[in-house]
């Protein structure tokens, strides 16, 4: 399945990169209302309005400010440059364990979002002014503990070892995570043995 690239499309059936596309089951209809809501107050601050992977995403001064996601418990946005936030309101929360800041508003309800207009557009507006000077968030030190059963695939593994050593550290990194998400070791030497074409590729362990 395609990956949706009409912003309209998402509103109406979805991003398409699951089997719920189009379908009453699909997280992007069932939140409608609020994502709607939440599209209204990014559309307020004169953004570009563009679709990327799939999602809603807002662009100021060429950087992206903000994406929109559905999601089967709550709806979000989330900041690009989570790091230069002040969150006065202390509104935002962090993603995952891996996420280095807090970068998402989530909501569960087109009244929270109604209720919170003011702070998002706020935010919104704070986002844009770091865009507008050029800022970056500084990145953080999130060293992490590689599997033994990665370090070992590698000493074993010449073309594996180069392939991956020539990843950004942003791909390194997605197979970290991917690999100590599994609990059993067996489980975790399958998935290495899954990736190494996808490395051999110059790939990260999200991209297709």
């Amino acid at each position: 399945m395609a990956m949706i690239s009409d912003i309209e499309t998402y509103f109406r059936s979805g991003c398409g990169r699951c089997s719920r596309f189009d379908s009453p089951d699909c997280s992007a209809r069932i939140w409608k209302d609020g994502l709607a809501a939440l599209r209204g107050l990014c559309r307020s601050t004169d953004m570009d309005e563009v679709v990327k992977w799939g999602h809603p995403c807002y662009v100021h001064a060429g950087r992206n400010i903000a994406v929109l996601g559905a999601f089967r418990a709550d709806f979000r946005l989330s900041f690009f440059e989570a790091g230069l936030m002040q969150d006065p309101k202390g509104l935002l929360v962090r993603q995952g364990a891996n996420t280095a800041y807090p970068d998402a508003l989530k909501f569960s309800s087109r009244a929270d979002v109604d209720a919170a207009s003011d702070t998002i557009v706020s935010y919104l507006r704070e986002a844009m002014g770091y865009a507008e000077e050029g800022r970056r968030a500084a990145k953080p030190d999130m060293a992490m503990e590689w599997p033994a059963e990665l370090t070992e695939a590698l000493d074993c593994d010449v073309a594996l070892a180069e392939a991956f050593h020539a990843l950004t550290p942003g791909r390194q990194r997605s197979y970290v995570i991917n690999l100590n998400g599994a609990k059993r070791a067996e489980t975790r030497t399958a998935r290495i043995t899954k990736f190494r074409d996808k490395i051999l590729a110059g790939k990260g362990a999200l991209e297709r």
